[in-house]
């Protein structure tokens, strides 16, 4: 029988993923005035870079996609990374940055139901539970703010994007792994982003970016892309999206602290509130069950999905 500690073992990796997410934060204000397109596509062709070198190092090599798992990998691409940077970026020009951030906290509840149906899993009444008081929490964290029916699009894309991001990794998880969606996510994300970069912006563009966004370039190709998709998409595998999506909880957690430690405030009352309200939901959802911790972890896997002759995972 697994001790708590070898429970919550398979989350760390993810966990650590969110902080690196929420901790991006900061990091992104750099951006604001940077062409938009052209620093995605560098981050993300460096992002492939040093994923490729990385999985060398780790004795692992990406195999080529086939079938249908172009489809699931190219969706990731298009949703996870291209129209969810957009809907961020557009939704911030109707709706405080907050209100975004909102949307994108319900995720869990999302994962919670869909993950494990895409695994061929009912979903657990477990996370179903903890996984409203894990969005209640982001709320409290995060706050609300002013929008108009623009700003509410934008955020529900945002929402669907960032969901997107878990689900449509799960067909595709058994055979390619974390490393490999990782990778295959990347340079489909590179070469999208390159080419609204060059139509949009100019061929030119990436010589517009100043010292410092090249810095936050770099930190987000290294930590935020190539670093937190593998060890997010090895606790999906590992636990299944439904579980896992709990973590995402952690992000705006991440955030909050990553503001104080940079100077832009210290958390009134309603974040600390909304800290523990997460807190006390994430320690629910993701206590293992009696079940889980006698050999669930299999199920709790992602099966593997219809790839050109069957299936995929996160």
């Amino acid at each position: 029988m697994d001790t708590p500690s070898a429970s919550f073992a398979p989350l760390v990796p993810g966990t650590l993923g969110m902080v690196l997410v929420g901790s991006s934060v900061s990091v992104s204000h750099a951006l604001v005035d940077a062409p938009l397109f052209t620093a995605q596509a560098v981050r993300y062709a460096a992002a492939t870079a040093i994923l490729l070198l990385l999985a060398r190092l780790a004795g692992t090599r990406p195999v080529r996609p086939r079938g249908r798992e172009w489809l699931w990998l190219a969706g990731l691409a298009v949703t996870g990374l291209v129209l969810f940077n957009v809907a961020v970026v557009r939704g911030v020009a109707h709706a405080e940055p907050a209100v975004i951030a909102v949307a994108v906290a319900s995720v869990p509840v999302v994962l919670g139901v869909l993950g494990p149906l895409l695994e061929r899993r009912a979903p657990s009444r477990q996370v179903l539970l903890a996984a409203p008081v894990v969005v209640a929490g982001a709320v409290l964290v995060e706050g609300t703010g002013r929008t108009d029916a623009a700003g509410v699009a934008w955020a529900a894309l945002a929402l669907g994007c960032e969901a997107a991001f878990t689900l449509l990794a799960v067909p595709v998880l058994g055979r390619h792994t974390p490393w490999g969606v990782s990778v295959h996510a990347s340079w489909l994300g590179a070469v999208l982003f390159a080419v609204l970069g060059v139509t949009r912006e100019g061929s030119t563009a990436a010589g517009e970016l100043t010292r410092a966004q090249w810095a936050a370039v770099g930190y987000l190709a290294l930590l935020v892309t190539a670093v937190a998709f593998v060890l997010w998409y090895s606790t999906v595998r590992t636990v299944g999206a439904g579980r896992a999506g709990l973590l995402t909880g952690i992000a705006p957690l991440a955030a909050a602290a990553a503001g104080t430690a940079t100077g832009t405030g210290v958390p009134g009352p309603s974040v600390w509130l909304g800290i523990a309200v997460v807190i006390g939901g994430l320690a629910g959802g993701l206590r293992a069950s009696r079940a889980h911790r006698a050999g669930d972890s299999v199920d709790a896997a992602p099966r593997t999905a219809p790839s050109s002759t069957s299936a995929r995972s996160r």
